[in-house]
């Protein structure tokens, strides 16, 4: 199912790291290959999708937002139902399984939103795994529901105070931690990006979504005119897209993170403008948001999940060839887009996964009635409260906040005059 040519998506992909990290490659490409033919890995595999994250996610048909926007039906694969609330869970459990089956008991991740993180420390927990989540300072400040969540699963949270302090130099650390490590630990990468064989197993592990997708659309009859996902480096969208890539339709529709403008450092958009460019950055050659020296540019999103500087290899040669369409949707069109879902359809969209529902709200009224239109609802918006309250009910928010700061400091302060007490 659309594996690479070698590592290689026509110019993009590769394995370009350093000699010390070929080896822990080559047996990861070696061990997936062989598990993806052995019956037992799949059942035990598919028995964990079942019972363990809750397989197979429903698709609602968007009923109320139908009728509100006019033109084509919206449907919602409510991917925020699985375990941990997001899609992440799908590769983390994969990944977690291969490693096991190398025999490595020390597990290492990135994480950009928090969601890829948290499905990695609950996978450990299930699995009997040791957890170390790389996360970026800025993202450990603004995600800290998730970073509680992955503490409680009893992974240890490494805050990244290097670069941009976002999910680039998280990527970075654990590249770095996997090159000092590579006997005892596996890298579970959590996008479809990376140096080989990555970019094949991410999507793999994650097509799991765009089989029930295709199952589901067929049992009622859906003329799908289009798939919608977000992109930031591509895991929510290639799992969602590939058993329809090698087809001429539906049509597949990657939304970017516009930010708040089309300056440098306001956005993430990679292929959906002429910013970006060809080049080599972790590992994998892609198109980047670089410098004139080749560096990583600064980036912005309301979603600490699409702020990456680059896009999976796959997704860059699909672009290139016209297979994906790409578009963005800006900061406050997607906040839009959370209320719309949540007063309309009950349905609470995270920040990455209403960039592209705010590409559905534009498009649907210029289609017809009996055509479909498929979001892949990748994640919940429960880990964005920090994020969306502020917006939506700031006055309350900061009277929350204020309130439970003068209740841990009258905790504080009582805990510490019982312990000068029993001191005397």
């Amino acid at each position: 199912m659309n594996y690479s040519d070698n590592g290689f998506f026509d110019d993009f992909g590769g394995k370009y790291v350093a000699e010390v990290l070929r080896r822990p490659l080559d047996e990861l490409e070696k061990t997936f290959k062989e598990a993806m033919k052995d019956p037992s890995f799949i059942k035990e595999l598919e028995t964990i999708q079942r019972d363990y994250i809750g397989r197979e996610t429903p698709l609602l048909y968007a009923e109320a937002a139908t009728k509100i926007l006019g033109g084509a039906q919206i449907y919602i694969k409510l991917e925020g139902l699985a375990n941990t609330g997001a899609h992440k869970i799908n590769n983390a459990i994969g990944q977690c399984l291969l490693a096991k089956r190398m025999g490595k008991k020390r597990i290492i991740a990135e994480t950009g939103a928090g969601q890829h993180g948290v499905a990695t420390a609950a996978a450990c927990a299930k699995l009997g795994l040791e957890c170390i989540v790389y996360m970026g300072e800025v993202d450990v400040r603004r995600q800290q529901p998730n970073v509680a969540a992955m503490e409680l699963y009893g992974a240890k949270v490494h805050p990244v105070t290097s670069g941009t302090r976002t999910l680039k130099d998280a990527v970075n650390e654990a590249m770095r931690d996997w090159a000092a490590n590579p006997d005892t630990t596996h890298y579970v990468l959590g996008s479809a990006l990376g140096p080989a064989p990555f970019p094949d197993m991410v999507r793999e592990f994650q097509s799991v979504i765009g089989r029930e997708v295709e199952r589901q659309a067929a049992e009622r009859n859906l003329d799908v005119a289009a798939m919608i996902a977000c992109v930031g480096g591509g895991s929510n969208s290639m799992g969602f897209f590939a058993p329809f890539i090698d087809k001429d339709s539906p049509r597949l529709i990657g939304v970017e993170a516009g930010g708040i403008g089309d300056g440098i450092g306001e956005n993430a958009i990679r292929m959906s403008g002429n910013a970006s460019r060809e080049g080599i950055l972790q590992g994998y050659k892609s198109r980047f948001l670089l410098d004139s020296d080749g560096q990583a540019l600064p980036t912005r999103s309301i979603s600490a999940g699409l702020d990456y500087c680059g896009i999976g290899p796959q997704l860059a040669s699909l672009g290139k060839s016209g297979r994906v369409e790409f578009t963005y949707a800006r900061d406050n069109e997607a906040l839009d887009a959370v209320k719309f879902f949540a007063r309309n359809e009950g349905v609470l969209f995270a920040m990455e996964s209403a960039h592209a529902g705010a590409a559905a709200i534009k498009l649907a009224p210029t289609m017809p009635k009996d055509k479909a239109i498929i979001v892949n609802m990748s994640g919940r918006g429960d880990k964005d409260i920090f994020i969306t309250c502020p917006v939506f009910r700031k006055t309350e928010w900061k009277q929350f906040l204020e309130s439970e700061l003068e209740r841990l400091n009258n905790e504080t302060d009582i805990h510490e005059a019982k312990v000068m007490t029993c001191q005397k």
